[in-house]
């Protein structure tokens, strides 16, 4: 309950420490299932400092929101876009929601319906709830990708849009976004790329030489695109963005806000008050880092994913899932219950929720932490 004095900082923070013990920490080592990182320096200190700006009143912090408009360039032209529309948000899941608002009321459907793999994120089932949009699920192939021809299939007169995934959530598959693409421009609907977790991998990836397919704007059927810079970005959680190719789009999103200090300001965001530092730390972090720079990232990572695959395709008692695509590893066993609970008692983040354990190789994952990681594995698998 609420004191009725307060309490001295030294109190807080000692009841602090002592309070979130419990909680695992990205340094520590320990976390290696989260698609989320500990920020860069500099965002920390982005953060500090500028933390009071809030770019749901552009009008008080002009140059904030002038400041997430270069970012958002920047994510465009990363991406592909020349002219890009949208905004730093809360993450993919705002994202993702976005997107199908966007393409419904475009649409001018009655019963609208959306198409998407089943390895979708869950943030389109709060889309469907909230905004009343069918999901009609497209089946997989063997190798966890979407099927092109049962989306192709399952298009109909109430079609306001399809979905590709660009490093899904479980196994860091990229689908065939080229061939959903061309159905999109046969069939005149828009095409969303949920790349949350991809947009900071595979551009960088692909300059390393690594054989991954084309997912964003290049494309011409792609009208929108979840990217996340609090994932491999390594921005302040939460960083979200959402990048349309076209301003009717954002156009069919925004909403008139008369009251704030810009005058008649219209906000294409779900939440209104949005926190201007997250937006000017994903500035500072891609002119700070570079493509250059973002590209060492992603080559550690994926080097760490394809040595912790071989070493798990060297063990007993578990199986990869499939060959890595991106800097995530996917492993199963028979016995994978045992192995999760042993895991997490020996105080490792990491859930098999899906049916297995899945491995990110984020920026605070480090050779050391699945060198100790695969020795108490090894001890596990020989002790259950």
């Amino acid at each position: 309950m609420m004191p009725k004095e307060g309490i001295s900082e030294e109190e807080i923070f000692a009841e602090l420490e002592k309070r979130l013990k419990v909680d695992l920490s990205f340094n520590s080592g320990k976390i290696l299932g989260s698609m989320c990182t500990y920020p860069h320096p500099l965002a920390q200190k982005i953060i500090q400092k500028y933390i009071d700006r809030n770019l749901g009143d552009p009008g008080l912090h002009r140059g904030s929101k002038k400041i997430e408009a270069e970012a958002v360039q920047m994510l465009g032209e990363l991406l592909h876009l020349k002219r890009p529309y949208g905004n730093i948000v809360s993450g993919g899941t705002e994202a993702n929601i976005l997107a199908v608002r966007a393409f419904r009321n475009v649409s001018d459907v009655e019963e609208p319906e959306l198409i998407l793999p089943r390895s979708a994120h869950f943030s389109f089932l709060k889309a469907e709830d909230l905004l009343k949009v069918k999901l009609v699920w497209a089946e997989l192939n063997d190798d966890y990708s979407v099927n092109v021809k049962d989306v192709e299939a399952k298009i109909t007169d109430n079609t306001i849009g399809i979905v590709g995934i660009a490093g899904t959530t479980g196994l860091g598959v990229v689908d065939d976004i080229p061939s959903l693409s061309d159905i999109a421009i046969d069939y005149g609907i828009p095409l969303h790329v949920d790349a949350a977790f991809g947009g900071f991998v595979i551009p960088f990836a692909k300059a390393l030489g690594y054989d991954l397919p084309d997912f964003d704007f290049k494309l011409k059927g792609v009208q929108s695109v979840t990217i996340d810079p609090h994932k491999m970005g390594m921005a302040p959680i939460p960083a979200g963005g959402i990048i349309f190719r076209e301003k009717e789009y954002m156009d069919a999103i925004n909403v008139l806000a008369p009251y704030l200090a810009g005058g008649e300001i219209f906000q294409a965001t779900i939440t209104g008050t949005r926190p201007g530092a997250n937006a000017i730390a994903v500035w500072a972090l891609l002119k700070h880092l570079g493509f250059e720079g973002y590209k060492r990232i992603v080559k550690e990572a994926m080097e760490n994913a394809e040595w912790f695959a071989n070493r798990i395709k060297a063990l007993g008692g578990v199986y990869l899932i499939r060959n890595p695509m991106l800097n995530i590893v996917s492993f199963g066993s028979k016995k994978l219950k045992k192995i999760e609970a042993e895991l997490k008692a020996r105080g490792w983040g990491i859930s098999a929720h899906r049916g297995y354990i899945r491995i990110v190789m984020m920026p605070h994952v480090k050779r050391e932490h699945l060198l100790n990681f695969l020795e108490d594995l090894k001890e596990i698998l020989s002790s259950i």
